[in-house]
């Protein structure tokens, strides 16, 4: 929920505004419409405001879900959205897996929503998984969706483990920034690939706790690629991503969890839980149950 910045700060998505309703990713249901693109009933998927009721007007971002598969609306706050787009689109783009069977990938928050969609395409594609997460519960659930080898970076050493592999790291899914970067950075191989998707470990550090990673220059002696992306630069993809990815969902073929909170009133208990890395799965407000 931080990413938008303070005011004054460019970023890739606008500030939130003082006393105005915070946005995030969500469906909802079309009560009314003056557009012929929508109609009363359908259910939508986009940014949307942390109400009740609200009024969009001019709105060609939100998406109508026909949900032939049938799965739960709020699957498609995660799995099936967002974040099932997320791995998705960065996997495809940016992993090269397809060019080099046998690789081991490094994934990070691991039992989040991307990070577990990351580990099972990595996994479809032949590779070896390495996972990280922050509780034995959550190490139990990596391992039950594929990875080879997943630990608790809080109780065991992330550089220990990647260096005890023996072969070093080909992919590094990074999630979390901070330590664990410097730590891929030091394992990748010659013309690794780093796929930036996040950078939790700092988004609550203050300027003299942010973690300065030190050893970049591998980036050029060992021929790296760091990359980031933004999911709604890549409309094609989305639409390929609807045609594919929900229908394995459905199947059973990709594996989720989620952990609801019921009611709007707790949508700051989910945003607290979720920064302080509290919750158990993907974190959904749900606001209605239509």
């Amino acid at each position: 929920m931080r990413e938008p910045g303070p005011p004054g700060v460019q970023n890739y998505y606008p500030p939130y505004e003082l006393g105005q309703p915070i946005t995030g990713i969500g469906v909802g249901v079309i009560i009314r419409s003056e557009s012929p693109k929508y109609r009363t009933g359908d259910h939508v998927y986009g940014n949307l405001a942390y109400q009740a009721y609200s009024i969009h007007k001019g709105v060609p971002s939100l998406r109508v879900l026909p949900n032939v598969e049938t799965l739960p609306w709020s699957v498609y706050t995660g799995m099936a959205g967002m974040a099932g787009q997320t791995a998705y689109i960065g996997w495809k783009l940016y992993s090269k897996a397809e060019k080099v069977v046998g690789d081991t990938v490094f994934v990070s928050t691991a039992a989040g929503p991307v990070g577990s969609a990351v580990v099972q395409l990595a996994k479809s594609q032949g590779l070896k998984v390495v996972a990280s997460t922050g509780s034995d519960e959550k190490v139990e659930f990596v391992k039950s969706i594929g990875a080879d080898i997943a630990f608790n970076y809080k109780t065991q050493s992330t550089a220990a483990i990647l260096e005890g592999l023996g072969t070093g790291i080909d992919i590094y899914w990074d999630n979390v920034g901070g330590e664990t970067l410097e730590i891929a950075i030091n394992l990748l191989n010659a013309h690794g690939r780093i796929i930036s998707c996040g950078s939790i470990s700092q988004y609550n550090a203050g300027d003299t706790e942010k973690y300065g990673v030190k050893n970049l220059i591998y980036v050029m002696t060992k021929r790296l690629s760091m990359t980031g992306f933004l999911v709604f630069e890549h409309p094609d993809l989305i639409d390929e991503f609807y045609k594919e990815f929900p229908q394995k969902v459905a199947s059973g073929e990709i594996k989720y969890t989620e952990q609801r909170y019921e009611g709007l009133e707790l949508a700051g208990q989910a945003i607290l839980d979720v920064q302080r890395g509290h919750n158990k799965a993907k974190a959904v407000i749900v606001v209605s149950n239509e």
